[in-house]
């Protein structure tokens, strides 16, 4: 959960209106077997004005006491060798698999062929449309030249104003699911769009979507963001809920390491990256990404090392941009949180 931790009894409350995958999310419960793997994949859409799976609320609660377990997730903010692993059991969850994405992608993908529902909103229509306004304002703050430190709500522009900042962006989608996400930053003026996935079906739905939904210029293509074969990079990418998936590995510290430097890579000097987290808080991806700079600037400092500009190439860092400080909150223990994080971190 993004902005505070909860009690398990307070967790559950927090979480009632939440799909089962996202309880999933920040719980990090195990499955064991194939049926209830295919319960949360049947169950896992929410209710959006681009259609549902879903027959009726008890599917959501269905789904969850099937995947349900006793332990509560916890990532670590700081995956350096000198700190405590983790629990390994607690840590996993099957929302770190392809396996279950291929299974519910490919529900996803019969169920808009036989209905034309787009299937699920990753948290919900009304944080994607937060994320996008808030993207689109600092995209043209950026363009105009200034180096934000506090964007605040969108603040509107001329369309014309729009088309100018914004069609200049590339911008790619990780982890792009049904593709929406780009589809609403296209409406935007946003033209340079890709999207990636490594679950075939999840591409297979996203270019059926765009198809029917008149958006031919969004490409999207399979590829593992922990293995990209792309050879380009884009001054903006987009992360909502890949991270946290990953996190949710097996191998998850490691593969979190490898998505940092692989994303580096994928950005161009001076782009941002804008990540969207409900197993997050703001600080912890701020740390995150501080020991990630550590690690490149312990890394160049090894001997042997040349210390040249195309050695600083090979190992960028980011800095802190800014966060969404509009999302809905609530009071716990005297603490204010909320349930999702959105976080903007700049290549330098």
């Amino acid at each position: 959960m993004a902005g505070m931790r909860l009690s398990p009894e307070e967790s559950s409350e927090a979480n009632q209106h939440l799909s089962a995958p996202l309880q999933q999310l920040q719980t990090g419960r195990d499955v064991a077997s194939d049926d209830d793997r295919s319960v949360a994949a049947d169950s896992w859409s929410i209710k959006s004005d681009y259609g549902s799976t879903l027959d009726d609320e008890q599917r959501h609660a269905d789904a969850a006491e099937a995947l349900s377990s006793a332990a509560n997730f916890r990532p670590a903010s700081d995956y350096s060798s000198d700190k405590d692993e983790p629990d390994a059991d607690a840590m996993t969850s099957m929302l770190g698999l392809q396996s279950y994405w291929d299974a519910a992608y490919l529900d996803e993908l019969a169920n808009f062929r036989e209905h034309g529902h787009a299937g699920e909103i990753w948290f919900g229509t009304d944080v994607m449309d937060t994320v996008i306004s808030w993207t689109k304002s600092l995209c043209i703050d950026v363009s105009q030249g200034h180096i934000p430190n506090h964007v605040g709500e969108a603040k509107p522009q001329p369309i014309e104003q729009d088309d100018k900042y914004l069609s200049s962006w590339s911008v790619l989608d990780i982890g792009t699911g049904n593709g929406l996400l780009l589809q609403e930053l296209s409406k935007q003026g946003f033209t340079d769009l890709t999207g990636t996935d490594y679950s075939e079906g999840a591409i297979d739905l996203a270019r059926s979507l765009a198809d029917r939904d008149g958006f031919s210029n969004i490409k999207f293509l399979v590829d593992d963001v922990l293995e990209t074969k792309l050879d380009r990079q884009f001054q903006l990418v987009m992360d909502k809920g890949t991270l946290d998936a990953i996190g949710l590995h097996p191998d998850g510290p490691i593969k979190r390491m490898m998505y940092w430097d692989s994303v580096s890579k994928l950005l161009a000097p001076g782009g941002i990256l804008v990540i969207t987290s409900c197993n997050h808080t703001k600080d912890e991806l701020v740390q995150e990404v501080e020991n990630f700079n550590q690690r490149n600037i312990a890394t160049s400092q090894e001997p042997n090392t040349v210390k040249d500009q195309e050695t600083q190439k090979d190992h960028p860092q980011f800095r802190y941009l800014n966060h969404v400080q509009t999302y809905p909150t609530f009071m716990f223990g005297g603490s204010v949180g909320s349930r999702v994080a959105t976080v903007a971190f700049q290549r330098n």
